[in-house]
């Protein structure tokens, strides 16, 4: 028999997807909203970014991931407003009560107050922005190949990856490989092997979360690929076709007509709202700042994860924005909910991971760090692993196994030449 009680999870990313999960097949009704109709799988954006997948390889319907359940309810729709004194959620044309809400609405590209520079710098957090990035890619040798001028051909072919973490790190591997490998005899007028890819980043390491060693690792393999790191960099302007940068040396501006934006995130717009309306503390990102259990001050039946949550470890270290984090709270606050788990969250460190290029990786959990190929193998193991649906692992399996023996990016597709260059 169904409860009165009633859930609702705004957001079905990593953690509101594993807070449904798990809180299926119980006597207690659950409402998912999203303002899309799938799960994305966004650590593998960036392979859809070059070509490498395709979204829907990437993505899962909501509805197919929930249809077996009967007590968990998937609405579409965008949350206009949340009252947490009434227990109330508002979306366009609609409202929803609840018993207990569940914000997991994730983040979006954050560009520390120069939201201008989107236009030109696109960031990756969507299907659309991966689309718009693998538009821009290609668009930009194509034009390469038809231009005369020498200095607009050299910006064509001049890639930039702002932000050396693992989806800049990994952007930036990807991009290269396309054009030195995949794409190497494509062309007739230009050689793609020649393209510029530069890799920027304000701190004096890439992946400053990682081991020192491994960061050298990363860095070393990357100009392997002909990927220029520039580190201790900073970006202090940014239009169409230039950047410019401020380090220890200087300013000096890049030629580049492709720009990638991964320097950065900040908490989903309801976050402010909230935080605005009802005095909750955020840190520098809008993340709100939850208690122990993941709840906020004032609201106990009111849970933050993910994205949106900024929690201090005992040590007073903040958990990382990453899918680990987010699926461990979700399953947290829903055992919390079914009061099998009454003490605080505790995230378990599983390791960290990130591709840097064929048959390269860097990973790390406590002492152990690894690199080459048996972090690659491990890196391909765990993302397969963490993809929902069984036929999303059997296509992504196909299609990494595809392109690993022929070298090729079967999904190079320009879909909207609005988005050129």
């Amino acid at each position: 028999m169904q409860s009165k009680e009633h859930i609702v999870i705004i957001g079905g990313g990593f953690g509101g997807l594993h807070a449904a999960m798990a809180l299926r097949n119980t006597n207690i009704r659950v409402t998912l909203i999203d303002k899309r109709n799938f799960h994305l799988f966004q650590p593998l954006l960036y392979q859809v970014a070059t070509g490498g997948l395709s979204p829907a390889d990437i993505a899962t319907p909501l509805r197919t991931v929930f249809k077996r359940y009967r007590n968990i309810r998937v609405v579409l729709g965008t949350v206009r407003k949340v009252d947490l004194e009434q227990k109330l959620v508002y979306l366009e044309r609609q409202k929803f009560s609840y018993d207990k809400l569940i914000l997991a609405a994730g983040a979006s590209t954050h560009y520390f107050g120069k939201d201008q520079w989107a236009e030109v710098a696109s960031g990756l957090k969507t299907i659309e922005d991966a689309t718009t990035i693998r538009s821009r890619v290609l668009s930009a040798f194509e034009m390469a190949e038809l231009e005369k001028e020498p200095n607009i051909k050299a910006a064509l072919l001049t890639f930039t990856v702002i932000g050396g973490g693992p989806a800049g790190v990994e952007m930036a591997g990807a991009i290269a490989e396309i054009a030195r490998i995949t794409m190497r005899c494509d062309f007739r007028n230009i050689n793609p092997s020649l393209a510029r890819i530069i890799l920027i980043e304000g701190n004096e390491r890439i992946l400053s979360a990682y081991p020192e060693k491994l960061s050298v690792k990363a860095q070393k393999t990357l100009s392997k690929l002909g990927v220029e790191v520039l580190t201790g960099a900073y970006v202090t302007g940014i239009r169409q076709g230039t950047l410019t940068l401020k380090s220890a040396n200087g300013s000096r501006s890049i030629a580049s007509q492709t720009l990638i934006w991964a320097a950065g995130v900040k908490a989903a717009s309801v976050s402010a709202i909230l935080a605005k309306h009802y005095n909750l503390i955020t840190d520098h990102s809008g993340r709100i700042i939850v208690n122990p259990d993941c709840t906020i001050p004032d609201f106990p039946n009111v849970y933050v994860i993910g994205d949106m949550a900024h929690f201090q470890t005992k040590g007073k270290d903040m958990l990382p924005g990453v899918a680990p984090v987010a699926m461990q709270q979700g399953r947290y606050v829903a055992n919390h909910i079914l009061k099998k788990k009454t003490g605080p969250f505790k995230y378990t460190d599983k390791g960290n991971l990130a591709v840097i290029g064929r048959k390269s990786a860097v990973a790390f959990r406590g002492n152990i760090k690894l690199s080459g190929a048996i972090a690659w193998i491990l890196w391909i193991f765990v993302h397969l692993l963490f993809l929902v649906g069984a036929e999303n692992r059997i296509l992504v399996a196909i299609q990494w196994g595809f392109n690993y023996v022929t070298f090729g990016q079967s999904a190079r597709l320009i879909v909207n030449n609005r988005n050129a260059c």
